[in-house]
């Protein structure tokens, strides 16, 4: 049995998650600690007796569920499983950073940091109100390429998550992304939802956080990680640190592709998936994915604990 940690992203946030972890683990409560001085502020606070409105904020969703997943990371240690446990990490879109923290290639004060400054330059890239997603359900990845394409007309609407071979999310201006979503209920699609985010994310008009994101990423020490990353806009392996920077620039405006990255662990050996922090939807995505492949969360204490127990 190969292994490959997984690490969620924005959607799987929850008013209270990693407060269990935290009282049952000192590590996991340090995390938390490290990750509220690292932005001066009580972010645990908010996380675990807050507004859920406010935590989905962009700015304070990103941490939040890095220091989630990291200290769910760090509990593990705590039980004697090291990241080398794993073949390789990745995460879905800010989870690729917690992918990174927890394999060693940028400290968690640092990651914490950057992801603050990521949701912000993202949430203002684009007016509220002018940029839009929509998750298109029961069509495939060229199937919504060719809806996006029809969509555009002379405006930005792109291909952004392809997350399993039954959703596809489309990204861009908001009429584009609602022509869109007509569209694909005409050639065939199950569902065309319209998803509630502050952001039209992974798409040409993030350029403005992606030149944030490069300038922020310049001054932050990245190192390889303890295990091979696989990277969301490349569906493969990467260890190299400059490699590691340049594709976190890429991956703000780029594609999410979730569903190539998880075939590609499988082709390389993987045949079981741990999902790190909150929430269940990658062990979703996977099994849509691939049939074969197994998955596990590892979210609580007892998550943990069961893992532990063999």
């Amino acid at each position: 049995m190969t292994i490959a940690f997984v690490f969620p992203g924005q959607g799987a946030q929850t008013i209270g998650m990693g407060k269990a972890l935290a009282e049952a683990y000192p590590v996991a409560k340090a995390v938390f600690d490290e990750v509220d001085a690292a932005l001066g502020e009580a972010l645990s606070q908010l996380i675990w007796e807050g507004d859920i409105d406010t935590l989905t904020l962009t700015q304070n969703a990103q941490p939040a569920l890095m220091a989630t997943s990291l200290a769910a990371m760090r509990a593990l240690e705590a039980e004697g499983v090291s990241i080398d446990k794993a073949a390789f990490v990745a995460g879905h879109s800010l989870g690729e950073y917690s992918a990174l923290a927890a394999a060693g290639a940028i400290s968690v004060a640092d990651t914490a940091r950057l992801l603050r400054t990521r949701g912000q330059a993202m949430q203002s890239a684009v007016p509220v109100g002018e940029g839009a997603m929509a998750a298109i359900l029961g069509l495939d990845l060229e199937a919504v390429r060719a809806v996006a394409e029809e969509a555009a007309q002379g405006e930005v609407c792109q291909a952004a998550n392809d997350n399993d071979p039954t959703q596809v999310v489309v990204s861009g201006a908001k009429a584009a992304v609602e022509r869109a979503a007509e569209i694909a209920k005409e050639k065939g699609a199950k569902r065309a939802v319209m998803l509630p985010v502050s952001a039209p994310f992974h798409c040409a008009l993030m350029q403005p956080a992606a030149d944030v994101m490069a300038e922020a990423l310049a001054d932050v020490a990245i190192t390889s990680p303890a295990v091979p990353l696989i990277a969301n806009v490349r569906a493969d392996a990467v260890t190299d640190p400059d490699e590691i920077r340049k594709l976190l620039v890429e991956q703000v405006t780029g594609s999410v592709r979730w569903r190539e990255s998880v075939q590609s662990m499988a082709a390389k050996g993987v045949t079981e998936f741990w999902e790190i922090g909150a929430g269940k939807a990658l062990s979703g995505m996977i099994r849509k994915i691939d049939r074969n492949l197994t998955s596990r969360q590892v979210g609580t204490a007892e998550d943990v604990a069961a893992i532990t127990a063999g």
